[in-house]
């Protein structure tokens, strides 16, 4: 049988695709964009369906069973808490997956039942493309007892190991959404305009720019303050700087469109921007990147693994925290035991890069939040909160007030670093509680 009478053998409706589904099945939809035709015709199930664990990494799409009502038919997990999944966490009618992303993002030795996923047409040798996106989807393809593909006509095509054939899924839904294209957002699903505009950023970028150097290989984690310095001008002036990150914020596209970014020096991979999904950009970005051979797109296991990251010389890794404490330790995730975010990225790129040949590690925040009310540079992390990076891997710390070099250094010095680059309307307690602290 060719792939051509495969793909129409195995073509169905988005409700005899989901009938597959049974309670208390695990149903897995991977980084990218959610298949709407399969989740909608999966949601018609809910009076059928008890105890159905569906674990989305990156929530995007308002589905019913983030809403109250819903848990006795569908029980949601996540990877990263995105916006519509916000109130959901707090109100703790869902639940979220710790660990790595390249061991265990997603159900880790649970078996997964179904995975629903977007593909591409497939191509002249019956190859669909996964898109934007590949982080785990083709591993967890192989783990799954049942594979449902969305076909969606617009999904791009990349280079890199992005490709899954025919034969490897189980049933086909065509279902292309209409209306115009997604307005312009950053890896964290919040439009461009909301996140733009505070002052601090450009300071900080002002500094980052200073720590890096022609010729580095460079990574961008999600977030306001860390996606912010790409088009608040952090790599103003510099040329030669190599891509290799989870994916690609707004303002990155552009750079590499003008060769500031070629990955001409990079240690792997050279002359290619490597990700393991390219989002947070405009629409004209991704026709950029379709079939364009400088994109490669490979698995989150490859991408985020410390060993690849660390075999890159020079490797600068910046990302943001909500908090730091004065031995250094990050918290970007939570406010006490209440999650916020999620790592990421953040905790293997941090380590690869202190591990790299010439690398750096650079942690950017304000120095303030709640208009100024609280200091984000804190003596102690609040009780509950998750520590992202430990301090042992926490490099340089940047605010708007300056930059903290704290690698190799004692409790007391890497408190003195920080005090000075808090607000100085906080600069006395911190003080205060440093000497309380560590001295006698």
């Amino acid at each position: 049988m060719d792939w051509q009478e495969e793909y129409c053998r195995k073509l169905v409706t988005p409700e005899e695709a989901v009938r597959h589904v049974k309670s208390a099945d695990c149903v897995v939809v991977p980084v990218g964009r959610e298949p709407l035709a399969l989740g909608m015709a999966l949601l018609a199930r809910k009076d059928e369906l008890r105890n159905v664990r569906v674990y989305i990494q990156t929530p995007h799409r308002d589905f019913p069973w983030y809403e109250p009502g819903w848990e006795d038919s569908f029980i949601i997990e996540i990877g990263f808490v995105m916006p519509v999944v916000s109130q959901m966490m707090q109100e703790r009618r869902c639940d979220f997956t710790v660990g790595f992303l390249d061991f265990s993002f997603g159900p880790g030795a649970q078996d997964i039942d179904v995975l629903m996923m977007e593909v591409s047409p497939p191509d002249q040798h019956g190859f669909c493309s996964l898109g934007i996106s590949i982080w785990n989807k083709k591993q967890q393809a192989e783990r799954a007892k049942l594979v449902l593909a969305e076909v969606n006509k617009n999904t791009i095509r990349t280079y890199g190991d992005n490709f899954i054939h025919v034969s490897q899924i189980d049933y086909f839904v065509e279902h292309t959404p209409s209306g115009r294209p997604l307005q312009s957002h950053d890896l964290l699903g919040r439009s461009i305009e909301e996140a733009g505009g505070d002052e601090r950023i450009k300071t900080i970028a002002g500094y980052v720019n200073s720590i890096i150097r022609d010729g580095d290989t460079v990574q961008v984690g999600a977030g306001r303050a860390s996606e912010g310095l790409v088009v608040a001008g952090v790599f103003d002036g510099k040329q030669d700087l190599g891509w290799h990150s989870e994916a690609t914020p707004r303002g990155v596209i552009p750079l590499i469109r003008e060769g500031v970014i070629n990955g001409s020096r990079k240690t792997l991979h050279r002359w290619k921007a490597v990700a393991t999904a390219f989002g947070g950009g405009t629409p004209e970005d991704t026709q950029f990147i379709h079939m364009n051979p400088m994109f490669e797109l490979y698995s989150v296991e490859h991408v985020d693994n410390v060993l690849t990251i660390a075999a890159h010389d020079n490797m600068v890794a910046m990302n943001e925290a909500l908090m730091v404490d004065m031995t250094g330790q990050v918290n970007s995730e939570t406010f006490g035991p209440m999650m916020y975010s999620g790592a990421g990225g953040q905790t293997a790129f941090a380590l690869g890069a202190v591990l790299s040949k010439g690398g750096r590690s650079v942690t950017v925040l304000p120095s303030t939040a709640r208009g100024g009310r609280v200091s984000r540079i804190v003596p102690l992390l609040p009780e509950g909160s998750v520590v992202t990076v430990p301090r042992n891997a926490t490099d340089i710390v940047v605010s708007e007030y300056g930059i903290a070099r704290l690698r190799g250094k004692t409790q007391r010095r890497r408190a003195e670093e920080l005090i000075a680059i808090a607000h100085p309307d906080f600069r006395a307690e911190l003080r205060k509680e440093a000497k309380r602290l560590f001295w006698p």
